[in-house]
């Protein structure tokens, strides 16, 4: 058996039958003993996420970052190749009605890294050199006392997100380039490694300060790129929702009989889009929350909940121009295939579908268009997710060369990452991002009651079935600070 086939029948354990369950089912726990928080606070949520932007805000130090900062830093991690090859991944393998299910991992993911980042705060501490740091590593042995299981996940995300993950980033800017530009991909993996260097060596001070002007800013006009497309494909914005929702229930009714697409499939290809475009219950963005300066743990859940939500529009509206101009593409060819997605026969896989949705109304530029949009979006990726992975990097080793080898390798891979085939480096990312949210997942679950005593202000003990479980039958350990 190959690698490639090896990798793919674990991904299968794993995905379709471990990660789907768990990811879902920590969502929806959560959702229900917070009595549906994301719904409940969204407007103090929302409110204060617009109370706090800031384009230049003060600068951030040993101490932590602002939370406009820390969130911004978050979405960073957040908005990469995930919502602009993502959609086209999950469309085109699982049919539209992969997008539903990407909704359904980001309605119960806000219940999720809202229970992230109250766990982040309550568990932050100082490093050696009096740098804030915390994250899932930090509330698994503080919270839950078991160190293994910390050392785990910090190995795990440093593989997933700083190494492996930054690759997927990376190879699909290399690859939008060349497509759109005829650029060699060592050229613009050597471009990007040079950027990565210079804003990493200025550590968390530089992060912040490229996190809170570029994320707004790239949000901003890849948002008007996406309208202006909704807006001349506006007679197939119907069309496309209608198969969203039947597709993610009945695929055989919109792509027709031979296209094999079964609603597990769509289902799992949606909800694993979903997680690496959202990254709730991850165990990543709470990183970044963790130091951010908030008065109580619970206002920085509210900001990290808009974090998916802004995630999951931008999600959402990519994967409407790429249905709307497979819809339009198709009824113009007069195509007798009773499947809209063989309009995009031929033309690649991921990225290079959503290039060809924008070319279709604004030719040669539209790929130009998402291949900078592209750019700003994984290279924020790529700078969120090193800080994510120096974190873990600062739990596990207290030697000060740690951090530079470090920064060394993850240069090397982000260049090297543009001569990899696109299928492997996803794969591996899926991988990875999997094992990653198993130790995380069991401290969200095992510190529910610390979530619900935050936010809720009473005894944990109060809540039916929760309190005469054995595992919460003893008081879970409490923080340095609580």
């Amino acid at each position: 058996m190959s690698f490639e086939s090896l990798l793919t029948a674990f991904q299968h354990i794993l995905w379709d039958y471990l990660l789907v369950y768990l990811l879902c089912g920590i969502g929806i726990f959560y959702t229900l003993l917070l009595k549906g928080i994301q719904i409940r606070k969204f407007k103090t949520a929302f409110r204060a996420l617009t109370s706090k932007f800031s384009l230049k805000g003060k600068s951030a130090d040993k101490s932590g970052m602002s939370s406009f900062q820390a969130v911004s830093t978050a979405i960073a991690g957040q908005v990469g190749t995930g919502n602009l090859a993502g959609p086209a991944t999950a469309i085109m393998a699982g049919g539209p009605g992969a997008i539903f299910w990407m909704w359904v991992s980001s309605f119960f993911g806000m219940a999720t890294i809202y229970a992230e980042a109250i766990l982040a705060q309550k568990y932050k501490t100082k490093d050696r050199t009096g740098q804030a740091v915390g994250g899932p590593a930090y509330y698994i042995e503080k919270g839950l006392g078991i160190k293994w299981l910390a050392v785990l996940f910090a190995i795990l995300i440093i593989l997933a997100l700083g190494l492996i993950g930054n690759m997927v980033q990376s190879n699909s800017i290399a690859s939008a380039f060349e497509k759109s530009l005829s650029i060699p991909t060592w050229v613009t993996g050597l471009f990007v490694a040079v950027l990565v260097a210079f804003l990493v060596i200025g550590g968390i001070k530089n992060i912040a300060s490229f996190t809170e002007k570029i994320v707004p800013s790239m949000a901003f006009f890849y948002l008007i790129g996406a309208i202006i497309v909704l807006a001349m494909n506006y007679q197939f914005i119907l069309p496309a929702f209608k198969a969203i929702f039947i597709a993610a229930f009945n695929p055989e009714a919109v792509l027709g009989g031979g296209a094999g697409i079964a609603i597990q499939q769509a289902m799992r290809l949606g909800i694993a889009r979903g997680l690496f475009s959202n990254e709730a219950g991850m165990g990543s963005t709470p990183h970044a929350h963790a130091v951010a300066k908030v008065k109580t743990p619970e206002e920085q859940g509210y900001i990290a909940m808009m974090g998916v939500f802004v995630v999951g529009v931008i999600v959402t509206l990519t994967g409407l121009v790429i249905i709307t101009s497979g819809l339009r593409g198709w009824e113009a060819s007069g195509s007798a295939n009773p499947s809209f997605l063989s309009f995009f026969d031929g033309q690649g896989t991921g990225i290079t579908i959503t290039q060809y949705a924008y070319e279709m109304i604004f030719g040669s530029v539209g790929g130009i268009f998402i291949a900078f949009s592209l750019l700003f979006f994984a290279f924020s990726t790529i700078i969120g997710w090193y800080y994510y992975a120096e974190t873990n990097v600062r739990y596990l080793f207290k030697h000060k060369s740690a951090v530079p080898l470090f920064q060394i390798l993850v240069v090397i891979g982000v260049f090297g990452a543009s001569f990899i085939h696109v299928d492997i480096v996803w794969q591996l990312a899926d991988l990875f991002n999997g094992l990653m949210v198993l130790p995380n997942i069991t401290a969200l679950l095992l510190l529910a009651p610390i979530v619900f005593m935050e936010t809720m202000k009473c005894d944990w003990r109060v809540v039916p079935i929760l309190g005469r479980l054995p595992i919460f039958r003893t008081k879970p350990v409490e923080s340095e600070e609580g």
